[in-house]
């Protein structure tokens, strides 16, 4: 019965599709351009990062400090210190701009992002604990708690959600999402005004910044960002499915259910990696999904590759911007990413008069 359904509904759901969303759709030149651009676009921003900062270094010295092992000099000094930098914003970049197109795909809402489904707060929460009740002070420390509170938080969401008769809705995942965001600022707040100590140590945290993080935090937190990456991206086209509505994606064959759960999954690896590794970032799940879709349209097996390749750009130049504004000082990539990205969201917004998910 649904094989024969299938082509049917596939038909509708593609015609249904093209009349929602005509001005969302771009041809594939247009888009395998759009992806090249994209990268050299993210190859730019990462030599912008290793040249820029307190100390700029020349473009052919940063070469033959990446080059050459052990070369000496302040110069090459200065460029080898920033790596760290530039990997951990690439993959924070991506973990966040991925994670906030699976969750606007998922949920069917142009405004979610990492802290629409608990994400932070859950992150937040666990940190503070982590702080106050176990004495843990360590980056390293934290790290942990803060992936596991984002994954507690996103299981509890999903959970609250699909306790109702018609299961895990757009609606129901929104609605338990802003409940346990609440719930656990809330009893962060709460913690934070009995501890002087872990109050000082959480603002920190909670700025976000990826300035010289350590290599042990990167390479602890890489492999979860990568499953999560790659499992986003097989995601694409059950997110075109569920764009759709439930019962066109089911006639297509997709299991909705399922679907949501691997996307749930990706959106904790990606989301509670990044948390950890540089604290709660905002605007960037937000803005980049949207920026993606200006130029690929509203099919996610282009947004996600895309938003991926543009939350890096992002969070690199924000960083960039931060080195030379305050100069010898830094301002934290959490703090620029804030300023620009609002009026940069605003603005994508009035451009489309709408947002097609």
């Amino acid at each position: 019965m649904t094989s024969t359904l299938t082509p049917v509904v596939a038909e509708l759901a593609h015609a249904g599709s093209a009349a929602a969303t005509p001005r969302w759709r771009r041809s594939r030149t247009t888009r395998t351009w759009g992806m090249v651009a994209c990268a050299l676009a993210l190859v730019a921003a990462s030599v912008a990062s290793l040249v820029f900062g307190v100390r700029d270094v020349p473009i052919d010295q940063v070469w033959h400090a990446l080059t050459t092992p052990g070369v000496p000099g302040i110069d090459a000094a200065a460029a080898l210190s920033r790596v760290p930098t530039t990997v951990a914003g690439i993959l924070i970049g991506a973990a966040l701009g991925v994670g906030g197109a699976l969750m606007q795909g998922v949920t069917r809402n142009p405004l979610a992002d990492p802290g629409l489904l608990g994400i932070n707060s859950g992150a937040a929460l666990f940190v503070v604990i982590a702080m106050t009740f176990l004495g843990v002070s360590s980056a390293i420390g934290t790290v942990w708690f803060a992936f596991a509170g984002a994954a507690v938080a996103a299981i509890v969401v999903y959970a609250v959600a699909s306790a109702g008769r018609r299961g895990a809705t757009p609606f129901t995942l929104t609605l338990a999402g802003a409940a346990v965001t609440a719930a656990a600022a809330s009893i962060t707040t709460g913690v934070l005004l009995t501890n002087v100590a872990s109050l000082d140590s959480y603002r920190f945290w909670q700025i976000g910044s990826i300035s010289a993080p350590a290599w042990s935090t990167i390479l602890l937190l890489a492999p979860f960002i990568v499953v999560g990456l790659v499992l986003a991206l097989f995601q694409g086209s059950a997110l075109n499915a569920l764009a759709l509505g439930d019962d066109l994606a089911r006639g297509l064959g997709h299991r909705v259910g399922l679907s949501r759960v691997l996307t749930a999954v990706a959106v904790v690896l990606l989301c509670g990696a990044a948390t950890a590794m540089a604290g709660p970032i905002a605007f960037v799940g937000l803005a980049v999904p949207h920026a993606a879709r200006l130029v690929f349209g509203a099919d996610y097996r282009w947004i996600l590759p895309a938003a991926a390749f543009l939350g890096g750009v992002l969070l690199l130049v924000a960083d960039v911007i931060g080195r030379l504004v305050a100069r010898p000082s830094t301002i934290e990539v959490g703090v620029v990413v804030a300023i620009i990205g609002a009026p940069v969201l605003i603005a994508l917004v009035r451009r489309t008069k709408a947002v097609a998910l």
